[in-house]
């Protein structure tokens, strides 16, 4: 966590400059000096909303007179925002569940992936990690922790042992250790492969590409990136039916969704498999629909920047 105002040389230099606008990603300290900026200078600023703050601050703060307090400090932020941004339309019920009445701009986030897919990529990538002609390959990329529903991703596809599937978990956490030995409880740790963290991007699309099913069950996700960047390699995604990160999921069109039990999720990862040509229409139609470039995205925010400092100083 940053303090901008006790760093005097820096709160001087950053007052001194001359910006036209500010865009704030986080309503903590580096959101607050943007929106004192913004209003010392007589500036637009925007606010994204991206998560879901109070099942962090719950975790950690047993008292719920303190998180909602924490709510209510998060909530004045946007509040005092000229616009407020959210990557997907079902965000906004999270943001409205916090007490937010204000309007919001749906703006999507790009991926540095879109349009880079590779079927001849993809055979050469499944044999550099090892798995073979018709193997099921699932991956789940992102944090470790308890929050992205992770335990029921274990005790799920443990179901699925007669499949002779591979699953690669990428990433970090504090849940990472605990994760792992309930991997060798349930007796998958031969098909369950914790990676770590992988910060290369070119390595890290190899996993992408070679996956058949990107498995994200997590209830915690507004909008997850993740699900995105599997879809713009040709790997669509099964995650639970009617949480917020599957909102932008149609069953059976651009993805999969599952009820909230390992029972059943297990059993749409069987049916799923079982339909290969489906899972290649899904997979096509998954990168059509979810996947945008970077600069795609750029040039509309870049025309939303131009139009709010427009009508600001009219």
């Amino acid at each position: 966590m940053g303090f901008p105002y006790i760093d005097l040389p820096f709160y001087k230099q950053i007052n001194s400059l001359s910006f036209t606008l500010l865009h704030a990603h986080c309503p903590f300290s580096s959101g607050e000096l943007a929106m004192r900026l913004a209003h010392s200078h007589h500036i637009p600023i925007i606010a994204t909303f991206h998560s879901k703050y109070k099942t962090d601050f719950e975790r950690v703060i047993r008292s719920k007179l303190i998180v909602g307090l924490i709510i209510k400090r998060i909530v004045n932020f946007y509040n005092r925002a000229d616009e407020v941004w959210i990557p997907q339309a079902s965000v906004e019920e999270t943001l409205r569940e916090y007490g937010y009445k204000g309007k919001v701009e749906v703006v999507d986030n790009g991926n540095d992936f879109a349009g880079t897919y590779s079927e001849s990529e993809k055979k050469v990538f499944r044999k550099e990690l090892g798995v073979t002609d018709g193997t099921p390959l699932f991956l789940y990329v992102g944090q470790h922790i308890m929050e992205k529903n992770l335990e029921f991703l274990l005790q799920s596809i443990a179901l699925l042992k007669s499949i002779p599937f591979k699953m690669f978990f990428i990433g970090n956490g504090y849940a990472a250790d605990a994760l792992k030995e309930l991997s060798n409880k349930l007796g998958i740790n031969d098909k369950v492969i914790f990676m770590g963290c992988i910060t290369d991007r070119n390595i890290l699309r190899k996993y992408y590409i070679a996956a058949d099913l990107f498995l994200f069950p997590s209830l915690y996700d507004n909008a997850p990136l993740v699900v995105r960047e599997a879809a713009a390699l040709h790997t669509p995604s099964v995650l639970i039916d009617g949480s917020t990160a599957a909102a932008v999921i149609r069953d059976g069109v651009n993805g999969f969704l599952s009820a909230n039990n390992k029972e059943a999720f297990a059993q749409r990862i069987r049916h799923i498999l079982l339909d290969k040509p489906q899972l290649d229409k899904v997979s096509q139609q998954a990168s059509e629909t979810l996947a945008r470039s970077w600069k795609d995205i750029a040039d509309e925010v870049s025309d939303r920047y131009a139009n709010l400092i427009k009508r600001y100083h009219a």
